[in-house]
């Protein structure tokens, strides 16, 4: 282990000599990272020496910066001194549970800020004081902009799954929050399984001088996962999608569409042939996606776009299915991705068009990855 995420790019806004590090050298354990005895406590209560090796999402390569911000929080101060921004309210959550695990003996006090909830009763809690606060860009550039969030002791800005905000089109607003911090001291942490160079050249306003942890090339292959190409064309998309399900003797299927309302019309038209099927679409509120996940309403059919793609609790899943190829190589990854790393096999069947071919053959080339033909004996399969 070392004393940081692989999968971690960070930046300082103050120049690298100034800040003390010991990032070339490995550590053994927990107690070689000088940390405080109460954080080691929450550490250890947490999970021990398994919290960053064998974690689940966001609670593996996060840890990192997880544990840097329980080290400088200075707790007698009641003001905002970390900012985590997150592109979804699932993953706002559960940073929010982690830290408050991990900080549980220093008393820390975070709060959860996130589009769709009581603005109102943020404006309250805000003001009031909360040393580390969990958001969606969104809502947090409103509390700024509202002057509920004071950001003059905010000493570490950290954006999780950062290509995944940045695709969704949050760019401006993590600029105008970032044009809000005090710019002398504050260390800027960008964290995410992959991170490509056209989103690296969008973090050049926020970076001076950054020290670039690059995930490993053999890390962004898809080696657990099998994948299978089945050329068709768009009016014959539903045909072969009831075929797969017949076919096969999965229990749930997972499919993606690139836009919600193709997520919604597939809904359906399934619906019409009988099949118990649930979407997940951001509009809804985290106990409903919960309900769904959870398997409360069991469905044969899951349908979800890229947007909601960071809440599958894969552990349940075998079988995806790209209805839609993604339109960027990089969705690809955000949907197939979280299924190679669970460390088991997995399965994903593409229906590609004639209009797909340069994706497909983009995203084999890209990842150094197989997509086989889909065999006409399913028993091959």
């Amino acid at each position: 282990m070392t004393n940081h995420s692989k999968q971690m790019t960070t930046g300082h806004v103050v120049p690298t000599s100034a800040i003390q590090t010991n990032r070339n050298r490995p550590v053994k354990d927990f107690e070689g990272m000088n940390l405080g005895p109460a954080l080691l406590r929450g550490i250890y209560a947490y999970g021990g020496r398994n919290v960053i090796m064998q974690a689940q999402s966001c609670t593996g390569k996060s840890a990192s910066y997880f544990i840097s911000i329980l080290q400088k929080l200075d707790l007698s101060n009641p003001q905002c001194q970390a900012l985590v921004l997150a592109p979804t309210i699932e993953l706002s959550h559960a940073i929010k549970a982690v830290i408050l695990a991990l900080g549980g003996y220093l008393k820390v006090d975070c709060y959860v800020c996130i589009g769709g909830a009581n603005a109102h009763q943020d404006i309250i809690r805000l003001k009031n004081g909360v040393q580390v606060l969990v958001g969606t860009p969104g809502r947090v550039n409103d509390m700024i902009n509202r002057g509920a969030l004071k950001t003059d002791s905010i000493k570490m800005f950290v954006m999780d799954e950062a290509d995944e905000m940045f695709s969704r089109g949050f760019k401006d607003q993590i600029y105008d929050i970032f044009q809000h911090l005090p710019q002398k001291h504050t260390q800027v942490v960008l964290v995410s399984a992959i991170m490509f160079e056209n989103y690296l050249e969008l973090t050049t306003p926020l970076l001076k001088n950054p020290v670039r942890i690059h995930i490993n090339t053999e890390r962004r292959t898809l080696r657990n996962v099998q994948q299978f190409y089945i050329n068709v064309t768009e009016e014959w998309k539903l045909d072969t999608l009831y075929d797969i399900y017949n076919s096969l003797t999965t229990k749930q299927l997972v499919v993606f569409c690139n836009t919600r309302k193709k997520a919604d019309w597939l809904a359906e038209k399934l619906h019409l042939r009988e099949f118990t099927v649930s979407t997940i679409n951001e509009e809804m509120d985290p106990e409903q996606r919960k309900v769904i996940m959870d398997g409360s309403r069991p469905s044969r059919v899951l349908i979800m776009t890229n947007l909601m793609a960071q809440s599958i609790d894969v552990r349940q899943m075998s079988l995806f299915v790209n209805y839609d190829m993604p339109l960027h190589k990089e969705d690809y990854f955000h949907r197939v991705g979280r299924l190679s790393r669970v460390g088991y096999k997995s399965a994903t069947i593409n229906l590609v068009t004639a209009e797909d071919a340069s994706m497909i053959q983009e995203i084999v080339r890209f990842y150094s990855t197989r997509i086989v033909e889909f065999p006409f004996d399913v028993s091959d399969f």
